[in-house]
């Protein structure tokens, strides 16, 4: 049997087994597996939801998945610009901030 990718950190793998199993087989393994969205819409309203309520935890590994899925740098910018009057200044610019860092990081290692 093939093992399954493992979405929670390693820190919570090990203190909240269970969180982390619902985690990689509710969350990543059936809700983002639907065939109701693409991945690549699901990234872009998890990162907006995410943006939203301030959620910056969680925030950088969606919007790294979100590249991974197809969503462009330019629609994550255009994404987090419209959210800004919606959502709060504040929410936009710390989006924008965890947004930019991980292109000069994505470009910085080639």
């Amino acid at each position: 049997m093939t093992e399954r990718k493992k979405f929670a950190p390693p820190a919570i793998q090990e203190f909240a087994p269970k969180l982390a199993e619902v985690t990689d087989t509710v969350l990543f393994g059936d809700i983002w597996e639907r065939p109701g969205l693409s991945p690549r819409d699901r990234s872009l309203v998890t990162v907006t939801a995410l943006a939203a309520l301030y959620r910056t935890d969680q925030l950088g590994f969606h919007l790294g998945k979100a590249l991974e899925n197809g969503v462009t740098e330019d629609e994550l910018v255009e994404a987090i610009t419209h959210l800004a009057f919606y959502a709060g200044w504040p929410n936009a610019m710390s989006a924008m901030t965890q947004l930019k860092a991980i292109v000069d990081k994505a470009e910085q290692s080639g």
